[in-house]
């Protein structure tokens, strides 16, 4: 019994003897800040910036418009004719505007900015448009820049033309009070009554990126038959522009 209750106690020393072992200590992690996600841009501003299709659709659109030009020019004197090309996403591409106000958050245009965005003369030039303009040139033709932009800011249109050494004759611009259809100043220049003494011109190209920007059509042209377009590529050129323009009005589908 005596010896029972000793090797008892001998446990019980034993086990109260035992220490729990201490709480492992997890060295702290230093904490690494997190990139910032890339920005996000609309597939249509992607593509027009990006991609060496819209490269290749405008290059060749201007070549195809030079051969239309100097095919209907064949026989003509020079300075008595001349062509037509729209400015914004025409002959000078406005996208680095579109790539500014979609990193604070898009939403409609405010036309204020887009004021601003002008004086900066900051627009580059379309792929293949220099080439074009100074190859009419050669063939004794004017260079008309028949633009929607507001007649105030004119000055502005015509000082960033000749900073990217894009040539041109007349530029006229949408008076302030005017509307957007370009049929009157069309007529000017036919009549030699866009500027003091100014020549009558035959204008024998046109080239744009909005349907507006050839005499008398508009969105409806959409619906017609294929032989409405018969103009097109040959005397008429369009330029895609998937960020904005009058077809922006038409019902969805």
């Amino acid at each position: 019994m005596r010896r029972t209750a000793t090797l008892l106690s001998l446990v019980l020393v034993s086990g109260c003897s035992q220490q729990s072992p201490a709480p492992r200590t997890v060295p702290a992690q230093p904490v690494t800040a997190q990139p910032a996600p890339p920005p996000t841009f609309s597939s249509s501003l992607r593509w027009l910036r990006t991609s060496a299709e819209y490269r290749a659709i405008t290059i060749q659109t201007y070549r195809a418009a030079l051969a239309a030009a100097e095919r209907l020019s064949a026989g003509k004197a020079p300075g008595t004719w001349a062509v037509s090309v729209d400015a914004d996403e025409t002959i000078i591409d406005n996208s680095l505007f579109d790539k500014e106000r979609q990193l604070k958050g898009g939403g409609p245009v405010d036309m204020a900015k887009w004021g601003e965005w002008v004086k900066r003369r900051e627009r580059t030039a379309t792929p293949g448009a220099r080439t074009f303009l100074e190859g009419v040139r050669k063939l004794g033709g004017r260079v008309a820049v028949v633009t929607n932009t507001a007649e105030s800011l004119c000055q502005d249109v015509v000082a960033n033309l000749d900073s990217l050494g894009l040539p041109h004759d007349l530029v006229l611009c949408r008076p302030d009070a005017g509307g957007d259809r370009k049929e009157a100043r069309w007529k000017a220049i036919a009549e030699g009554t866009a500027r003091p003494g100014a020549a009558p011109l035959e204008i024998l190209v046109f080239v744009g990126d909005n349907i507006q920007d050839f005499p008398d059509r508009s969105q409806e042209l959409r619906d017609k038959p294929e032989q409405a377009f018969d103009d097109f590529g040959v005397r008429y050129f369009a330029l895609p522009n998937p960020i904005y323009g009058t077809w922006e009005k038409n019902p969805a589908e």
